[in-house]
């Protein structure tokens, strides 16, 4: 965390989730540049990164976003005021004609969905629509996030697709990735080439999901650009690309404090104010351990940081430092902009973080802060 950053963050609610807007906008221009150079549209996965307060920003460099619900639709068309790429798991009858109206782009999960809404195709020329396939193959390491593996429910099998591309269907989606490099893309693309290059050439646009960790330090952006290139020319199609973590990665952080510090047959655990289960999930999904400020690898005092929930699982293990810690202490936990609270929840009653932005001008702004009444609103 930059120095700019570490100034600030006392001065704020805690705990709270910061935003760093000049890191928002590096990572938009890295964006924006494989866009240019690879001529293909780049949208904001909604389900990764949705604080809509940046949306503007974002709205400089980017096509546009991805929704997987209704309500991410509404949010693109209201916050970032573009019609949605919509990739549904499942549409529901009584939801579709609304999204309809909210979409430029939609994708069918599976031929039973298309089956199930074909008949308003024909009447929505404006609206491009796609078949999501299932390549089989995937770049993803932990089967939790792997959508290709065995089993799956999302996308369409190349034995069950045919020789040609259900009337009305423009374009094929699919999405085998998981904060992977373009050198897993490249594998992927050979499976899908492999499996359904036939549909390809008949297409007008592929989106290839996201995945694609192009903000990350060391990501090959050459080797995704000669991909993308080869592709659109070899198919003549356009391709879209929708990365979740690439928007937000490194661009923020959670704020949590030190309350209570115990030890337990020799574990030392400190008890903080926040949640893995409740403000981080992707910690206990993934699983992963979220980097701290100020840790040290192999540092004399080692601890297990524990969530204040009840649930017996919420802890992350592995912390050290080099000093002890002290109840009423900041911790800072790294790179918690993506796929924290868009998943976050008030499990137990315990309060959401506040939302804040650290303009760049260098203006702390506080977005937003939660209380008993959104927790009870949130029940019946």
């Amino acid at each position: 965390m930059n120095k700019r950053m570490m100034d600030q963050v006392h001065s704020l609610p805690n705990p709270a989730y910061v935003l760093d807007e000049a890191q928002l906008r590096t990572n938009m221009l890295v964006l924006e540049e494989v866009q240019k150079e690879a001529n293909v549209s780049i949208l904001c996965a909604l389900k990764g990164y949705s604080m809509w307060s940046s949306f503007p920003l974002l709205n400089q460099y980017l096509a546009g976003a991805t929704a997987s619900s209704l309500n991410e639709a509404k949010l693109c068309n209201e916050e970032f005021g573009k019609k949605a790429h919509s990739c549904f798991v499942v549409y529901q009858e009584d939801e579709f004609e609304e999204v309809l109206s909210l979409s430029s782009h939609i994708t069918f999960n599976s031929l039973n969905q298309y089956r199930k809404f074909r008949h308003h195709i024909s009447s929505h020329p404006e609206i491009k629509f796609a078949i999501r396939i299932n390549p089989d193959f995937s770049g993803a390491e932990v089967d939790k996030y792997n959508p290709c593996m065995v089993g799956s429910r999302f996308g369409v099998l190349a034995e069950d697709m045919g020789a040609q591309l259900p009337e009305g269907i423009s374009g094929l989606h699919f999405h085998a990735l998981c904060e992977n490099d373009s050198t897993e893309l490249q594998a992927v693309l050979e499976a899908v080439e492999g499996k359904f290059g036939h549909l390809l050439h008949q297409c007008e646009w592929v989106n290839m999901g996201g995945g694609h960790h192009i903000t990350k330090e060391g990501y090959n952006k050459d080797l995704l650009v000669d991909l993308l290139t080869h592709f659109q020319s070899n198919y003549n199609v356009k391709v879209i690309l929708e990365p979740g973590e690439a928007i937000g990665w490194q661009t923020g952080v959670l704020t949590a404090r030190v309350e209570d510090l115990i030890e337990n047959h020799g574990v030392k655990v400190a008890l903080l104010n926040v949640s893995f289960a409740a403000h981080m999930p992707d910690c206990l999904e993934m699983p992963y351990k979220p980097a701290v400020e100020g840790e040290q690898e192999g540092g004399k005092h080692q601890y297990v940081f524990g969530g204040n929930t009840c649930m017996s699982g919420d802890f992350v293990e592995g912390f050290s430092f080099d000093q002890p810690l002290e109840i009423g202490q900041t911790i800072v936990f790294k790179d918690m902009m993506h796929y924290t609270f868009v998943k976050n929840n008030t499990f137990n009653g315990v309060p959401l973080p506040a939302i804040a932005t650290l303009k760049e001008t260098g203006e702390l702004l506080i977005h937003k802060q939660y209380g008993y009444k959104d927790f009870k609103e949130r029940l019946s």
